[in-house]
């Protein structure tokens, strides 16, 4: 029996799901890393503790990895007395034998626990904003450290900033004046012997430019890193103190544990093999019970990147950052970064308070908000002209599994609805450089653009997912130009299904059924009919037709009748009474042969000669993902792809065989749940026919698929169940056990789990077509009567409200041209007015339908209320 999600909290060891975001206490939750960073510039991970840990700044992933004695540390003093001094980081967490080949040594110097430290701390994240609250009774003050990087729907440049931003807040909590000193201390991570420190002052900023000497500005590896502050009572330390075995740390605790300002020192030139420190202070004064408030920034600036993960044979070509294309120093991000200061974090806060102040569960709020890291993580890189680029995900110091892969950024919706710019760049990527002129799309995309990968199959999933995604662009923004420009691409694409170039023969006989060579995200090539796959294709039938028929070529009706007779077969010869299987013989060796002209290791591959049948298939088997096509036509209203009643007793299936407890479930695969955590694997056979090697990761739980199938469920009246799998997905990731701002799968932050964002527009019912200026919301849940939700469409973003007496849609940013609202209203109420800023506006009512005669042009600020 489960218990109802709707009733629980979601509380766990250590931490606490709340409305209000994660809260975690003391030192339990040493998985947390939280991103501080741009889209696309990298990032550093703030740990729970206040530690600054995992520098990726350098165009690359560092799991791990550490910019020496790079930390805040603060004092206060009286009277010419130092009362206290500490570094502002809580207890490390456990284990403290150390790590890697340090084991044995302790805990890293670098970790700066063998400094005073605070003894109780609580981190508080509704990302991307963080917030540290450091106490200790012996320590004169309350400190409060807020940390974030700007991330403001539809403004992708100043989301794509490469700075941390912190504001740290003292209260005297003392009896008596006391002059507190907030110190940033910096290691300039330019090659040893290269380090140059620098103190400049530009207007009421106050930076320390940390750069290299000697270093080409086009050489990949130049960049400079600096601190700044705006505080108006300033010392600087450009350097420490230079020795040997632990005397640069030892002399700057005796430099800053000294009353007054700190000391200047300077060096005239580098020192081989050193990387020098710096240090940077602000001073502030405070009566009893007074706050105060100093803010300081960490930006860096590597603008040359090269493909370091697959390099070219010879003479590896280089490319632009895109902030690079914005800035020409990181001087220049940090004055920016200051002068906009205040607007980037109101913003990035009034986004953050509208999606958390959702009626939604906390934990869908949760899984929505905290996914949008992969975003802030080093998966992304924008690329030269700004266009997103992305891994998979990340391994400890590469990139992991590169070129946007399409059959996996195809589950990544939240760039679509967030920064629709940035999806749309991705996707016309790959149309550019991905598709053959024949229609065949290389699933991944290689860097420098214009390289070629050699590998020979197209994914169906990643193909047909591509055109689905060109059909929800135009459907979004209404683009007919763009639309007309693209679709003879498109068009090739569709159409290679049953193309003679196609070798993979998908729909040979053009019979609406895929029954060839099928490869996906799965990593292999499935053998014969199944629903996932070939629902993949009836999806990118019924967009296509809709495409061809907007811009009046005739070939729809092709389409049409493939997807009808697809659509009648797939329903009569796959479902089995509960879910729909794979149709094979698995002993049929000859399956594989009529492959080997073109492939001659394909039976090698495929055939396991000892038990004679194929291997990684799915035969009989309950798969996570069979309807999943379903789901996304229902997100982007194509209809009905298979029989309702079908779906559902698939989807219910799906919850009966495949949400496990792990601790007694068999899986050889990698692990990402266990210890009785609960999720949906990815494949079980319940009714048998299993085949004797299926196919690989099938008994793995994957976030993302797990999103997409739970809201799918929601979609289609299964909520209960859909919000079960919810929970447990974030259950696994409790800052204790997992980072809850890195789901993993094929590397950490991996760009699937951003599928999150399904769950907010599937419980919402979210939907706006460009085409005709029609919003919709149609809630699957509503708490005593009222529903409130965030919402972004490609032109603005705002919050929509509810109630027994109105509904309220406001308008936050950006402006949004309005001709329909559909929304569901009980049939006993009727609408008695409707008002846009207190005045009356004209409209009409069809069924649950508000329009227009008038387009509604409404800015920032402004509110569209309906009186019930």
């Amino acid at each position: 029996m489960h218990e109802s999600p709707l009733s629980q909290q979601g509380s766990v060891t250590g931490s606490n799901r709340g409305q209000r975001g994660l809260t975690f206490t003391g030192s339990k939750a040493s998985a947390v890393s939280f991103p501080l960073g741009g889209i696309g510039t990298g990032s550093i991970g703030l740990a729970a503790n206040g530690r600054l840990i995992d520098w990726e700044i350098f165009n690359k992933p560092n799991k791990g990895g550490l910019n020496g004695f790079t930390s805040f540390v603060v004092k206060a003093e009286a009277n010419g007395a130092i009362i206290d001094a500490r570094v502002l980081e809580g207890d490390p967490p456990p284990p403290y034998t150390g790590s890697g080949r340090g084991f044995g040594f302790g805990l890293e110097r670098e970790s700066m626990a063998g400094l005073p430290h605070f003894r109780d701390t609580v981190f508080e994240a509704t990302f991307p904003i963080a917030t540290i609250t450091f106490m200790d009774d012996s320590f004169p003050g309350k400190v409060r450290l807020t940390a974030f990087n700007p991330l403001i729907p539809l403004e992708d440049k100043d989301s794509s900033l490469p700075a941390a931003f912190f504001e740290i807040e003292i209260e005297n909590t003392s009896e008596q004046r006391v002059e507190y000193t907030v110190c940033l201390n910096a290691q300039n991570p330019s090659p040893p012997g290269r380090c140059v420190n620098r103190y400049v002052e530009s207007g009421r900023v106050k930076l320390l430019v940390l750069s290299p000497h000697g270093l080409d500005e086009r050489d990949v590896a130049y960049g400079q890193l600096a601190v700044a502050t705006d505080a108006e009572n300033v010392s600087c330390q450009e350097y420490w103190y230079r020795g040997s075995w632990f005397d640069n740390l030892q002399v700057f605790w005796r430099d800053f544990t000294t009353p007054g300002k700190l000391k200047e020192r300077r060096y005239p030139e580098p020192q081989l093999g050193v990387r020098d420190h710096g240090s940077l202070a602000a001073h502030v004064q405070l009566n009893p019970g007074e706050r105060g408030k100093v803010r300081f920034l960490i930006a860096w600036y590597y603008p040359n990147c090269r493909n370091y993960w697959n390099p070219e044979s010879d003479k590896p070509r280089t490319w632009r950052n895109y902030y690079a294309t914005l800035f020409s120093s990181v001087e220049e991000v940090l004055l920016y970064c200051f002068e906009k200061w205040d607007w980037l974090y109101s913003k990035t806060r009034e986004f953050t308070d509208l999606l958390f102040a959702s009626t939604l569960p906390s934990y869908v709020v949760d899984a929505v908000s905290s996914n949008l890291a992969v975003l802030k993580s080093p998966t992304v890189l924008r690329l030269e002209g700004g266009e997103l680029y992305g891994f998979e995900g990340c391994s400890q110091d590469s990139g992991c599994c590169e070129g946007c892969c399409a059959h996996v950024w195809r589950y990544s919706i939240a760039p679509l609805y967030l920064f629709p710019n940035l999806d749309k760049s991705m996707w016309e990527l790959h149309l550019n450089y991905s598709v053959d002129a024949d229609g065949r799309m290389s699933f991944r995309l290689m860097l420098p653009l214009g390289r070629k990968w050699l590998f020979p199959h197209a994914a169906v999933d990643g193909q047909c997912g591509c055109l689905l995604r060109i059909y929800a662009l135009w459907r979004s923004t209404g683009d007919d130009e763009w639309l007309r420009d693209v679709w003879p691409v498109v068009k090739k694409m569709v159409e290679y299904a049953w193309a003679e170039a196609n070798v993979d023969a998908w729909d040979r006989d053009r019979d609406g059924v895929l029954e060839g060579r099928q490869h996906n995200t799965f990593d292999l090539e499935l053998f014969g009919p199944n629903a996932w796959l070939t629902g993949w294709y009836l999806c990118a039938l019924k967009a296509a037709s809709e495409i061809a028929k907007h811009v009046g070529d005739q070939t729809f009706g092709i389409y049409e009748e493939l997807f009808k007779k697809g659509k009648k077969w797939v329903e009569e010869n796959l479902f089995n009474g509960e879910f729909f299987v794979q149709s094979i013989d698995l002993k049929n060796r000859r399956l594989l042969e009529s492959f080997s002209q073109d492939d001659p290791g394909v039976v090698e591959a495929y055939w396991d000669e000892e038990l004679g049948e194929l291997k990684y298939q799915l035969g009989g088997g309950c798969f996570i993902a069979q309807v999943e096509a379903q789901f996304f036509a229902n997100l982007f209203k194509l209809g009905e792809l298979l029989d309702e009643s079908k779906v559902i007793s698939t989807l219910s299936s799906i919850y009966r065989y495949n949400f496990v407890e792990t601790r007694r479930y068999f899986n050889p695969c990698r692990i990402y749940a266990v210890d009785g955590e609960k999720g949906v694997v990815n494949c079980t056979w319940p009714k048998g026919r299993r085949p004797a090697i299926p196919i690989p990761y099938a008994e793995e739980v994957w976030t993302g698929l797990e999103y997409i199938v739970a809201a799918h469920m929601v979609t289609e009246g299964m909520v209960e169940q859909g919000l079960e799998i919810v929970k447990a997905v974030r259950d696994r990731y409790d800052g204790v056990k997992r980072n809850p701002w890195s789901e993993i799968e094929c590397g950490s932050n991996y760009a699937r789990s951003l599928s999150s964002y399904s769950l907010l527009i599937a419980l919402s019912g979210f939907d706006w077509d460009g085409r005709n200026g029609s919003l919709t919301f149609n809630p699957k849940i509503s708490g005593n009567g009222e529903f409130s939700t965030f919402w972004c469409c490609n032109t603005a973003w705002g919050f929509f409200r509810s109630t027994s007496d109105f509904s309220e849609l406001s308008v936050r940013h950006g402006r949004l041209n309005l001709k329909t609202l559909h929304f569901n209203i009980p049939s006993s109420r009727t609408i008695k007015s409707v008002q846009v800023n207190g005045k009356r506006v004209e409209y009409t009512i069809e069924g649950f339908s508000v329009k227009f005669p008038e387009e509604l042009s409404l800015r920032e600020g402004d509110v569209l209320r309906l009186e019930h």
